[in-house]
């Protein structure tokens, strides 16, 4: 099988994100190759992490025209606004979800693996042993969703809108993580059934609304529409993520607590850009864990 791993990244994050290339270099098996997803303006900083397994790819040539990225008045340009006719301004966040979910028509593949910029592997893994008689394990926390996780909620009522599906699901599944396989025809019919069910070319219902979730779009259209079709659902993460400050200390010992609560089958750990640990020790306490 083969596997097209994305990591949709920005200056910002280019340590971490050279981090996580250096780590998949070294950990990752099988037939992959890595593509680097960003903003026209960071592809020249990106170019060095090029390799014989690892591509580069501008914004640019995934979106539509109309969808640009500009500097943010009211920052001062330190941040940026993505900006159209169709859609209220957007944020990083929400242009990463939109490039991992346009690389589906860009690459020849059977999986997309999408790997966050702030996650380092630390033992070897090949993707193809996510696959089984035909079915590609796909994360899903069954009922993952209270009541009282409003945004999620408004994730899952955008995607309702999207696949012409309830905004509300009973019970709510949660889909999101930071290193989770899609496979590549499902998505690219994910997009076919998008502009099909809306009449309008699949980038711009996305931006219709800014409680976007590439994850649970595309978890309701493998649940709700194809029925679970070629997955297998599984609430087991690859990844060992820490999500939050107050979790551990934001000392050294914080930090090795957290790496050595890694569970047996996690073949990666991840720690948040804002939980302050510095890249250095991030990286040599994750290349330290046991194979």
């Amino acid at each position: 099988m083969t596997t097209a791993v994305m990591t949709a990244s920005y200056v910002g994050d280019f340590d971490r994100c050279a981090l996580l290339c250096e780590s998949l270099d070294r950990f990752m098996q099988g037939q992959w190759h890595h593509y680097l997803l960003v903003e026209p303006r960071d592809v020249a900083i990106f170019k060095p992490l090029e390799g014989q397994r690892r591509t580069v790819i501008s914004e640019a040539d995934l979106f539509p025209r109309w969808l640009r990225s500009f500097p943010d008045p009211t920052a001062f340009g330190r941040r940026r606004l993505w900006l159209s006719p169709f859609s209220v301004p957007l944020r990083g966040w929400h242009a990463q979800q939109i490039r991992r979910l346009a690389l589906a028509r860009h690459i020849d593949a059977e999986m997309l693996l999408s790997i966050d910029s702030d996650v380092v592997m630390v033992r070897a893994f090949d993707p193809s042993s996510m696959w089984s008689d035909g079915r590609m394990q796909m994360y899903r926390i069954d009922a993952g969703i209270s009541e009282t996780m409003s945004e999620h909620h408004a994730w899952l009522a955008h995607a309702g809108q999207l696949l012409g599906l309830p905004a509300t699901v009973t019970p709510a599944h949660d889909y999101i993580n930071t290193f989770i396989g899609w496979r590549v025809d499902t998505a690219r019919a994910l997009l076919d059934h998008i502009e099909a069910t809306t009449g309008r070319n699949w980038v711009r219902a996305v931006v219709s609304s800014r409680a976007i979730s590439e994850c649970t779009i595309y978890g309701r259209f493998a649940d709700e529409i194809l029925e679970g079709a070629g997955h297998a659902p599984s609430g087991k993460s690859l990844c060992h993520m820490l999500w939050f400050r107050h979790t551990y200390p934001e000392t050294l010992e914080g930090l090795e607590q957290f790496i050595h609560a890694i569970e047996p089958d996690q073949v990666a750990v991840g720690v948040q850009s804002f939980v302050q640990h510095p890249i250095a020790e991030i990286r040599r306490l994750a290349f330290s864990v046991a194979p």
